[in-house]
Formats: C-alpha cells, structure tokens, sequence
C-alpha cells in the first residue's frame, strides 16, 4: 500500500523511477507505463493468467499494474497470504485495500452505539493489524454498517466517531490506516456521500482514518466528481475506480475518467503525494477479449497530456 517501503532489495527498478522524481513510473519491464498506481483484483486476469495466484499477479505486473487490492485477503490462509505477499515484494508490487472482517452475523453498525457491535469492529482491527504485517498492508476498508433509525442522525454520527476513535487506537501505533468508504448499495447504508465521511473523519482525528473515494459510488449518490475530490482532499487517502452504469471498467459508462485521473495526478504530484487506485469492478466483456478491452480502457483513459 501506498508509501510503504516494504519492497526492498528487490525494488531496486521502482526506487529508481522514484529516484528519478517520478513517484508514478511503473516497472520499466511493463508493457504499459501508467502514470498513476492503478491495483487489479483476483480474478480480473484469470482468462490470460490461468487460476493461479501467482500467475496472475505476474500477469498484473507485466501489464503495469504494480498493486493488487482483495477485499477477501482477511479470509485467506496464512500460508497464502504470506506467499502472496512475497511475490508482491519481488515483482515490486504494492498492496492495497483489504476488507476488515468484523465477524458477527453482519447485521453490526457502529451507527448504534451498542458495545457488543463496537467490540466485534475492535476485534477486527486487532486481527487487521496482523493480517497487514504479513501481507505488507497500509491501508483496510471500514463500514460502519446501516442506520440506526430509532436514534437522531447526530447521536448517530456522534456514536460512529466514538467507536472509529477507538479503531484508530488501535491501528495509529503501526502505522495503519481505516479507509471509510461512502457506498450506494442500499438507501439503509449509513455512510453514503463524501462530504459525511469528511465530517467525521475530522472528528475521529486521526492520520489512521480516512476517506476511501470510491468514484462509482459517488457518481451515483452524489456527482460532481472532481468538485467534491477537491472539497474532501485532505482526507482522501485512497481511491476506487468504476464506471457508471455497470461498474465495469472506464470508457463503459459516463464517467469522464480521463478527466478525474488527469485532475487526482495532477494534485497529487504538485503536493508530492501518491495513491493507489483501486480497479474494484467487473469486466464487461467476458474472457481474454474482456481482459484485453480493460487493459485498453486503463491506456486511453491514463493518456492524459501532463
């Protein structure tokens, strides 16, 4: 994930690019070479790659993908998780997200205040700390689950920063950081715009909690895709790409990718920032064809004139 230098000896060709002044270079063995980080999934290559995992993380990085995200990674064997990531270290590959599984029946939310849902996210992100050492992780997606509809939005809001503060706690000493991420799956959801995130990550306060801009999801509930970028920027700490409808990848729907990747490696490189960018959506064309259609999609739409 992100600034982690946790590829090392045989980093030497992405310590170079960095070296060089270009904080997003990837691989110079890669056939494409984006400018800005973008992180496949499992499964996105698997028609060209074959089923096995480190077969596709090959196949990413020749691709010039350089990061990889998996919701699942917490669900996934020690010895996988550990094979997986020193694959990653070699090809000089970063990680991205993982899911910070809270266990439960699933039906916690933080928005309720209640102690029993507030230990089980405690307890997750106990369990994500071990989890991100072994796979050299940064940074692990929040929910905070749905409303709680009998409560005023305020008790809720305040009950939320509450238990992330205590999240925080938790992660801050490693190093770590909870993205939030504002979704549209459902009217239920209680973090749904980017401006509430903002919110209450100011009122968590801490460089361990986060926005995660999932640009699909903010297309749908809110628009203004660069607007809103900007008016949250300093606590995005990291993005998720889609497009809308479908969310497949971009040039398949509405979204002007091109602009919004143009408008975030701009910023990024004057502050002397980088993010990882997550490619979370499906193929829309099924097999190698599809694969290859998604990687011309990654092409057109990272061939912004800097």
């Amino acid at each position: 994930m992100l600034r982690r230098n946790f590829v090392k000896s045989t980093l030497g060709l992405a310590g170079a690019a960095i070296a060089a002044g270009d904080a997003f270079a990837t691989a110079p063995m890669a056939k494409n070479k984006f400018k800005l980080k973008y992180a496949s999934h499992f499964g996105m290559f698997q028609n060209s790659a074959g089923k096995d995992l480190i077969d596709q993380l090959k196949f990413m990085a020749d691709q010039g993908f350089m990061a990889l995200e998996d919701n699942g990674m917490m669900g996934r064997p020690v010895e996988q998780q550990e094979a997986i990531a020193k694959e990653m270290s070699r090809l000089g590959m970063e990680m991205g997200v993982f899911v910070v599984d809270k266990g439960g029946n699933g039906a916690n939310t933080l928005a309720a205040g209640k102690q029993e849902y507030i230990d089980i996210f405690l307890n997750g992100c106990k369990k994500a700390v071990e989890v991100a050492k072994r796979v050299n992780a940064k940074w692990m997606t929040v929910v905070p689950g749905d409303f709680e509809r009998n409560l005023p939005i305020g008790v809720q809001t305040g009950n939320v920063i509450d238990a992330l503060r205590r999240g925080a706690e938790i992660l801050e000493p490693h190093g770590l950081v909870m993205v939030l991420e504002p979704l549209s799956d459902s009217p239920n959801l209680f973090l749904r715009t980017s401006d509430q995130t903002y919110e209450i990550c100011r009122g968590v306060n801490s460089k361990s909690c986060k926005i995660l801009y999932d640009i699909y999801h903010m297309q749908k509930n809110e628009g203004r895709l660069i607007y809103n970028i900007d008016r949250t920027w300093s606590e995005i700490d990291y993005f998720q790409i889609g497009d809308e409808p479908g969310r497949k990848e971009p040039t398949t729907g509405e979204i002007n990718y091109k602009n919004v990747f143009k408008y975030i490696y701009d910023r990024s490189k004057k502050e002397g920032k980088s993010f990882i960018m997550g490619m979370e959506h499906g193929n829309s064309k099924q097999g190698k064809e599809g694969e290859e259609a998604l990687i011309k999609a990654y092409v057109e739409s990272d061939s912004f004139a800097i």
